[in-house]
Parts: C-alpha cells; structure tokens; sequence
C-alpha cells in the first residue's frame, strides 16, 4: 500500500507531503490545477523517464520519494530480498532529477538502475489512464488483459521457453540446410578423392620405403661391381689384399714384441684390425648374395613410385605428406557424414519441439478459452450497469497452430453487440466513442481486482461518461477500493463522492510564481467540493443539498 508521497521542486510543485489511507481515495480539482501532477510525480518513482523540464524553474533539482507498506505484497517483499534491498515492513522509492536532466534512483537508500525500479514499480502501483481504452482496441493489448485477469504467467513461461527452443533449433538447421549444397558437392569431390587412394593404398612410410627400394636397384650393376672391388681389396686379390698384409703385420710385431714387451699392444690392435676386415668381407659377400636384381621386380616398383608421384601432384602435396593427405580427407568425409546425420537429428527435434511447443500452447490456448467466458459475462454484466442493458461482450480465441509466437498461437479478438439483434463484431468496428470508454472501464475494473498489485490508479478513465452511469463507475470503483488501495482522478462528482477519503488539488499564485497543492478534505469541505463539480463557480442552497445527498448515499 503507498503510504507517503513527498514531491520537492517538480513542476509547479515546490513542497508537497502526502498521507494516504486505504480504500478510495477520488482526486478532484479545477481544470488545469494540476490534478495528475502528484501521479506524474510518483511516475518517476515507479522509473519513467524524466528530463530537465520537470524541475521547477529556479530549483536546481527535483525530488519525488514514496513510502509503501509491504505487509499483503509478498512478490514486492521477495524481489527486495532476491536483490538486497530490503528493509523490514517498508519499502522507500526516491528519485532526483537535476536542472541538467540528469537523473538518479534509490531503493531503500540504495543507488539502482532505472530499470530496477520500475521492475519493483510494476509489483506495487498499477496505472490505468484516461486513453487506456484506445488501446484496448489493440489485439495485442487485448491479449496481455486476458493472460493478467487469468493469471497466466506460468502457461506463458512454459510457451515462451518452448518457442525459443524451437527458433533455436531451427536457426542451426537452417545454418546447415543453407550450406547443403556445398557440402554435397564438397562430398562428391571427396569421395572421388578418397576412393581413389584407397585403391591406392598407401601405407603409412612406403613412400621413403620405396624411394630407398628404388635407387638400390636402379643402381644394382654399380653396386655389384662395388662390392666385388672391395672383397678383392680385402682379401680376394692374390697379389695384395687387405687381409694378407695385416697377417703379415701380425707375424712381423710378433717378432718384435719377443724383443720387448711393450709392443704386445700393437700385436693387439693388429688383431682387431683383422677380425674388422674379416667381418666386413663376409657383409659384403652376405650382401652379395641376397642382392637380386630382378627387372620385372624393379619395373613394379618403378610403376607404383610414379603413380605415387603423380597422385602427390594432383593432389598438390609432397609424396612425403600424401599418406597424411589421404588421412585428413577421411576425416573430412566422415565429418560431412556427421553434418548429414546431424541434419536428420535437427530436423528431428524441431519437429519434437514445436510438438512440444504446441501442447503448452494448447493449454495456454484452452485456459484463455475458459477465463474468457468467465470475462464475458463479467464484462457484459459490467456495461449493462453502465447503460447498455442490450449490450453483449465477447472475447473470441482463435487457436491456430501455424502462428506461433512468444504469447502462444492464439489469435484474441474483443467483440460486442451493443443492440438486440446485432452479430458480435470487433469493438474497434462497432462501438462508438461513449461505449467504448465504459467497456474499456468495465474491463479495467473487473480484471484490477485480479491483479495482485497493491495499489491502483485511475487517471480520469471516466472521460465520456455521465449522470447515472458516473454513479455505476463511482459505486464500482468504491466496491474496488474495500480490498484494494485506489486513487481516481475525477472530474464526476458522483464519482468522486464515492471515494473513502477526498483529495483537492489547487493551484495559486503568489509573488509571481505559481504553486500547486494538495489537500486532504474534511466532511464539510467535501460538500463544498461536490457542490462545485455539480454546479460550476456559482454554489446555491440546492447545489449544497445535492452535495451532502450525493456524499451519504
């Protein structure tokens, strides 16, 4: 419930401190004394946007600052403590405006974001304005009325959450579905590619395998005539070989290490020099003999090193990486094979989705359905009060599951027949300007005693009505402020005599400047007031009787 509301320096406000009760409270005041200014002003504190113009001429700022009590707001009381704003059984909104246009926010002397404070704003003060029937004419407006009267924030969450999981999923089938075809035809290439060296088959080394295979043979007659020169250097020439002249070296520093000791280490060595040649003799003979040169062997070998070479160069590698080459085409194959399979399986769960989707869709769609019938007997019963006794409401719900959306995939149309006789048609094709004010208020009357806020605010909605009807509006808002907190700014006196408790706002000038301000009336003020909404300037006995009958009926 609002409690206080102090305004500094705003508009033509210079200082301004309200109490205010529970029930109803009607605002009245002449024309142009600034009756909305106090709902402008705690605008600002519910985090609407603010400029250098709202400071009072001469103030280097503005200041607004509201006290609510939180005892029957517990959504308020929990997002206070889910943010670490809270403070006991209250809750202050402040909000200063320099002459620069440069504003700041507080929540229980907390600095916020603007955007805080009007989340906090929408739990504590609903705000009906005098234009709030244009936009019911508004389908989308006209939706948002029936989800708040049923409460469907649950059923709306679950559809929201589901057609984002359903665009989700159809952007990244749609990113894959858009590069189908360069990945077939990149498929295609590499299915060429990889089949093509499958039959080649290539093993992992062959290549520097083969290289090395191949320049043995191609130099097989050297290599034989090699290996023959060396055994005959070694040990196969009879004249002068190797091995020989060694022997002969051994027996010779044989002799002399008999003449002296010391030269036992050469015999040694010599030794080891003829076990080094013995062996290298019988490498080259085991060689020799294992050495086949056999031409049909060496002109396979040859054929398969030149397709090796000719696949590296049309595949644009070096024979060293073709191996390598083959083995990352693989992979990229079966990459696309995933990418495919991966197309199936999103195609899959988009369809799952929007399944998904469509059964919360058809709940939000079936519940709209039943609140709506309970709103057309409300909303009818509420204009034929309000002089159409003819008049027929209805809320028409069309489910189609081709239009999803956030909201569900439902299309809501407000249709009357304001005679006897007449088809239902849309309100913004049959009602006129007079009806369409006191359905719009109906509708505004009826769903504010659904909505949890604690406070609400009617900013002259009875524009266009009069006489009889004025006193329906007042007795249905009164009934409304017994649970609820309101405040209605009138011009209607049977209106305003209605209220709990009465408001008058003034507007004077002195020393050159202009003031406006708000007063709490008594009993006999109140007649006074009623008295001059009845009659105008010029007050009479009558006016007066009319005014005390008006406030005790």
């Amino acid at each position: 419930m609002l409690c206080q509301l102090s305004i500094n320096n705003f508009a033509i406000v210079r200082f301004l401190e309200l109490d205010f009760k529970p029930g109803m409270t009607s605002i009245t005041g002449e024309t142009g004394a600034g009756k909305s200014i106090a709902i402008d002003a705690l605008g600002l504190c519910l985090g609407n946007r603010a400029d250098a113009t709202t400071v009072r001429p001469g103030a280097s700022k503005a200041e607004v600052s509201t006290r609510f009590s939180l005892n029957d707001v517990p959504l308020a009381k929990r997002w206070l403590e889910d943010n670490d704003l809270e403070l006991e059984q209250e809750c202050i909104l402040r909000r200063t405006i320099n002459s620069d246009g440069r504003s700041r926010a507080y929540i229980n002397g907390n600095p916020v974001p603007l955007s805080q404070l009007k989340s906090l704003g929408q739990l504590l003060i609903g705000i009906h304005g005098q234009h709030a029937h244009h936009a019911m004419l508004k389908n989308e407006h006209q939706l948002t009325l029936l989800d708040s009267y049923a409460n469907h924030r649950l059923l709306l969450e679950a559809v929201s959450s589901g057609y984002q999981r359903c665009k989700l999923i159809e952007k990244e089938l749609k990113s894959l579905q858009q590069t189908q075809h360069q990945r077939i035809a990149r498929k295609q290439l590499l299915q060429y590619q990889v089949e093509e060296l499958n039959e080649f088959a290539l093993n992992k080394g062959e290549f520097e395998d083969i290289e090395a295979e191949h320049k043995k043979l191609a130099n097989g007659t050297a290599l034989v005539e090699a290996c023959k020169k060396q055994l005959s250097i070694l040990q196969d020439n009879e004249q002068a070989n190797i091995e020989s002249l060694i022997n002969t070296g051994i027996t010779q520093a044989q002799e002399l290490e008999s003449y002296d000791p010391h030269l036992k280490s050469v015999v040694t060595m010599l030794n080891e020099a003829l076990i080094r040649i013995q062996e290298s003799s019988n490498e080259i003979e085991c060689y020799l003999d294992k050495l086949e040169l056999n031409p049909e062997y060496f002109e396979k070998l040859e054929l398969r090193l030149s397709q090796l070479m000719q696949l590296s160069r049309k595949h644009q590698v070096l024979p060293t990486t073709l191996y390598d080459h083959h083995q990352e085409l693989l992979t990229e194959l079966n990459s696309l094979d995933s990418d495919e399979s991966a197309l199936l399986q999103l195609e899959e769960q988009v369809n799952a989705s929007k399944q998904n989707y469509l059964v919360h869709a058809n709940k939000l769609s079936q519940s709209r359905i039943r609140y709506a019938k309970e709103l057309n007997k409300k909303v009818t019963q509420s204009i034929h009060e309000l002089s159409m006794p003819k008049g027929k409401f209805c809320i028409a719900v069309t489910f189609n599951p081709e239009s999803m959306s956030l909201n569900g995939c439902d299309n809501i149309e407000f249709q009357v027949s304001t005679n006897p006789g007449q088809p239902m048609q849309a309100i913004s094709k049959v009602a006129s300007g007079g009806e369409l004010s006191r359905i719009g208020l109906g509708i505004q009357v009826i769903t504010a005693k659904k909505v949890s806020t604690p406070t609400l605010i009617f900013d002259e909605v009875d524009v266009g009505v009069s006489g009889p009807t004025a006193a329906v509006v007042g007795r249905m808002l009164r009934t409304l402020g017994d649970s609820t907190q309101v405040f209605c700014v009138t011009h209607l006196p049977q209106v305003a005599g209605n209220g709990h408790q009465h408001m008058f706002v003034n507007k004077h000038s002195k020393a050159g400047k202009t003031e406006t301000s708000m007063v709490s009336l008594n009993k006999s003020q109140r007649i006074e007031e009623l008295a001059r909404l009845l009659g105008g300037d010029v007050i009479t006995s009558n006016t007066l009787a009319n005014a005390k009958e008006l406030l005790q009926s």
